[in-house]
């Protein structure tokens, strides 16, 4: 079931997360662990409402599933797309400190457990990544595509000897939930840009195929692998540029999985996760 091992690599250990949609209630559900249990009330990590607007769809994610309002202590921020469907902005509601802002990008992690809340800033707004879908024009058959820029998140995170804001260990019971952010609308050149693996078509079934290692079993369009798209003068070995950072994919008719590693927060993770939800028919 790749498990990780019992002492794993700063790097190589991915976090294992489930995702549950509610079709009814249109909640996404995040919990830490491997499979769903019976007991999940102390592994929920996130939660997420999606609601429909003239131009844009949003899903408002926060610590608790029953509590989606701006003004709450528990709200997190929000995933809001375009008009088509094909571009998705992540929004943070923790300001920027002055001091992590004059560091260009360097911070400190925050909320590492649901029920370790501090007090709240009244919600603003922080672009922290942005989720692009290509356009399928010619109609070609294959999964969607897409790349994730993220805002804060320098290339040199995953260079030898690199850092990123989020730790390089992640402790197994309390994984990091989401970092304060810096304010802003562009993208650096030097900020880490994720895309997707690039599947192979399997002749005998007749389809893409991706080696998710058993962690995804149903077929599905929204089904995922991202890795890190660099340019060779950025110095990253093949090793780092083949590592899967985040893999989403469906085990059940609402049930998902989601596994996500360095340089990621578990914020980040689901959000990008969360942009597959929504209807794409020009990229299908």
């Amino acid at each position: 079931m790749n498990k990780p091992t019992s002492n794993p690599g700063p790097r190589d250990a991915p976090i294992q997360c489930y995702i549950k949609r509610d079709r009814a209630t249109s909640i996404f559900r995040l919990y830490f662990g491997l499979t769903p249990s019976e007991d999940e009330s102390d592994k929920l990590l996130l939660a997420a409402k999606k609601t429909r607007r003239a131009t844009s769809t949003e899903f408002l994610i926060s610590l608790v599933a029953d509590d989606f309002s701006r003004a709450s202590s528990t709200y997190v921020g929000k995933l809001r797309s375009n008009f088509l469907g094909t571009k998705f902005t992540v929004y943070d509601s923790q300001p920027p400190s002055d001091e992590a802002f004059k560091a260009n990008h360097s911070r400190s992690s925050r909320r590492f457990h649901t029920k370790q809340v501090s007090p709240r800033l009244p919600a603003c707004n922080y672009n922290i990544a942005t989720i692009t879908y290509e356009l399928n024009v010619l109609r070609t058959r294959g999964p969607r595509r897409m790349n994730c820029s993220m805002t804060y998140i320098p290339i040199s995170s995953i260079q030898e000897g690199g850092t990123a804001p989020t730790p390089k260990s992640f402790p197994q019971e309390n994984p990091p939930l989401s970092l304060p952010s810096v304010k802003s609308d562009t993208v650096s050149k030097d900020s880490l840009v994720l895309k997707n693996k690039s599947p192979r078509w399997h002749e005998q079934l007749q389809c893409w195929c991706l080696n998710f290692k058993g962690r995804v079993t149903v077929a599905s369009v929204k089904n995922f692998q991202l890795v890190a798209s660099v340019d060779p003068s950025h110095n990253v070995s093949d090793a780092e540029q083949n590592k899967v950072i985040l893999q989403f994919g469906k085990i059940g008719q609402d049930m998902f999985t989601m596994d996500y590693r360095y340089p990621l927060s578990a914020y980040q993770a689901f959000a990008i996760c969360l942009s597959s939800f929504d209807t794409k028919p020009a990229c299908e």
